[in-house]
């Protein structure tokens, strides 16, 4: 791997990213089809201005390399969901998640309590999983074969302020 990943390489989405989110997770090969097409309706909705949503893209070495969606949960005071995370496979372990994280969090100072992190519970998962706790999240819960038989939802929870 060549270069290092830093806070310039950090920036906001573009339409015109579109192709490569869709790559990108694509490439994780985790993801169903059903779940790329959220994706893709997430960073669309990001790029559009939607407060629901808001977007970073990281780049290495002139390409964007990874993304992250998150917004504010409906019906809280001060909770966001991290609704989605996707790094190009080839650079696992360059740092771009933890710059993705870092960066929502600084973000999301001063105006969140907690930020949610809800993924699947299948064997395949486990490195993501391991990558929020390492980050800070503190396992929650898990509800049994929520995504599919099989495949349990496990929600991740990091307290940002303990104020209301």
């Amino acid at each position: 791997m060549s270069g290092t990943l830093t806070l310039a390489s950090l920036r906001n989405l573009t339409a015109a990213d579109r192709g490569r989110i869709e790559e990108i997770s694509r490439a994780v090969g985790l993801f169903r089809e059903d779940e790329i097409a959220v994706a893709l309706e997430v960073f669309d909705g990001a790029v559009a201005g939607s407060p629901d949503y808001l977007a970073l893209g990281a780049e290495h070495d002139g390409r964007l390399a990874g993304w992250i969606c998150w917004g504010p949960t409906p019906c809280t005071l001060g909770t966001y969901d991290l609704y989605w995370m996707a790094v190009d496979p080839a650079l696992h372990g360059a740092g771009i998640g933890s710059a993705l994280v870092r960066a929502m969090e600084r973000r999301l100072a001063g105006t969140a309590r907690l930020i949610v992190v809800e993924t699947a519970g299948r064997p395949e998962y486990a490195p993501t999983r391991a990558f929020y706790e390492a980050r800070g999240y503190r396992f929650t819960s898990r509800i049994p074969d929520f995504y599919a038989p099989g495949d349990d939802q496990v929600v991740f929870l990091k307290v940002v302020s303990r104020e209301s």
